[in-house]
């Protein structure tokens, strides 16, 4: 009996020799959880056997269990190296149709040749589908799906408002409107430029003309006309409109022969902005002006030929400063001019928040939330059957896989261009493998001595 309980010693401590092992050699793991050996003494007895003098059997290896403590945190300069502080693991799947799930805190994702991400074993990381606000649409588990960067570019914006702040210099010498002509910067006294975008994304240079008018009967109204890629393009009425007798364009010939509806700015004597004087002579409240519908002959591209541009001269009408144009004695300078239109973009980064929401950057400067990357916990870790590659999978004991969102409840937060590192403590390991040297050792002699005393006994005569 004394060879097996020895026996049993040996291979126990060869047993936590084999687990120090395996934790040191996964010391620069990502996401790796060292495990301990856990032993019981053997005992068997019969219920005629007596209890006070019997001796144990030996001992037996009972479970390697897994610690689930947190690592450290190594920081990369990857966006889609992930990890966990707190509860939670990643999910993941075989394939982007299955749903064997695989779970893990090794959080080394890149992309594959989809644009799917994956982490090394080709598994592919799973994510809650996301609203265009970035709330989720579903945290359950059936309802994720493979986390996707998408590769298509970001969605053009037509433009629809220019706002434009600028000074008027006061002491120009007032120029005749019927003579003006784009093409001979004498015939007008200013002009800027400002490149706006059509329904395809595509970029028109639009133009602003600025006339200070010879024959105004107070020295503080100048006409406006527009042209985009060097077409004029008539002016209407903020709502539309330019054959009301209120509407705020002027009709303004030109040197070539054709006429074009101009905006009429008007200013005060102490230079500031009073309105768009309409047609009839009353000055408007509306400080804006609009292009009629730019037509095929300007976007012969394809693109929508309705749009309209407005041009709005107060930025900021509710301010108590308004952001208004001026008309003062200095240079003509354009303090401020902006559209709201956007080419069409490409995708130049991704962020992801501590939330796990992924979210698209692109080169229009425009972002868009794609998914949000699922977290999962069990109640009982441990219970969870270990595979290859830092993964686990559920079981009984385990208990279910519950989804949830990072950060909420007891889920814990991701971490981006971060990596978990494995939990083990080198020099832990290191006092533990000596210790399991020395079982090792002491049952190995165990087994010596009992052969020494059979052999004693068998030289007996």
């Amino acid at each position: 009996m004394s060879f097996n309980i020895a026996l049993s010693g040996v291979s126990a401590a060869q047993k936590d020799l084999d687990t120090t092992a395996n934790n040191i050699a996964n010391v620069n793991t990502v996401g790796f959880k060292e495990s301990r050996a856990e032993f019981g003494d053997v005992y068997a007895a019969s219920l005629l056997a007596g209890g006070k003098t019997k001796v144990g059997d030996g001992v037996l290896t009972q479970e390697v269990a897994q610690q689930f403590t947190q690592g450290s945190l190594q920081f990369t300069n990857t966006a889609l190296d992930l990890a966990i502080t707190g509860n939670g693991f990643f999910a993941t799947v075989p394939e982007i149709t299955s749903r064997d799930f695989s779970f893990t805190r090794a959080g080394q994702f890149k992309l594959d040749s989809d644009n799917f991400v994956v982490n090394s074993n080709g598994d592919n990381l799973l994510g809650f589908p996301v609203n265009t606000d970035g709330t989720s649409a579903s945290v359950a588990l059936s309802t994720t799906v493979p986390v996707r960067i998408p590769d298509s570019s970001g969605s053009p914006q037509q433009t629809s408002e220019v706002d434009i702040r600028m000074n008027l210099p006061a002491g120009d010498t007032g120029l005749d409107p019927a003579a003006f002509d784009p093409e001979d910067p004498l015939t007008y006294n200013a002009a800027t430029s400002v490149t706006v975008y059509d329904s395809l994304g595509d970029s028109h240079v639009m133009t602003y003309y600025f006339i200070k008018d010879n024959a105004a009967t107070v020295d503080n109204e100048w006409y406006v006309a527009t042209a985009v890629d060097d077409q004029l393009v008539d002016m209407t009425n903020s709502d539309g409109s330019n054959s009301d007798p209120t509407t705020a364009v002027h009709t303004m010939g030109t040197s070539t022969g054709n006429s074009v509806t101009a905006a009429k700015l008007q200013f005060s004597q102490g230079g500031d902005f009073i309105g768009i004087e309409s047609a009839d002579g009353i000055s408007t409240p509306d400080f804006k002006i609009s292009t009629e519908a730019l037509g095929a002959s300007i976007l012969a591209n394809g693109s929508d030929p309705s749009q309209q541009i407005s041009i709005d001269f107060n930025l900021d009408p509710a301010s108590a400063t308004p952001n208004e144009p001026t008309q003062f004695a200095s240079a003509f300078e354009v303090t401020s001019l902006e559209q709201d239109g956007l080419p069409v973009g490409r995708l130049t980064g991704i962020d992801i928040g501590p939330d796990g929401l992924v979210r698209a950057t692109f080169s229009n400067g425009t972002s868009e939330p794609i998914v949000r990357v699922a977290l999962v916990r069990f109640s009982n870790e441990q219970g969870l059957t270990q595979e290859s590659s830092t993964q686990w999978k559920e079981s009984i004991l385990s208990g279910e896989a519950l989804a949830g969102e990072a950060t909420t409840g007891t889920f814990g937060e991701i971490n981006s261009s971060a990596l978990e590192q494995a939990n083990v403590n080198l020099t832990t390991e290191l006092i533990d493998m000596i210790i399991a040297q020395r079982n090792f050792q002491a049952n190995s002699r165990a087994l010596e001595v009992n052969n020494q005393l059979n052999q004693t006994i068998l030289n007996i005569r």
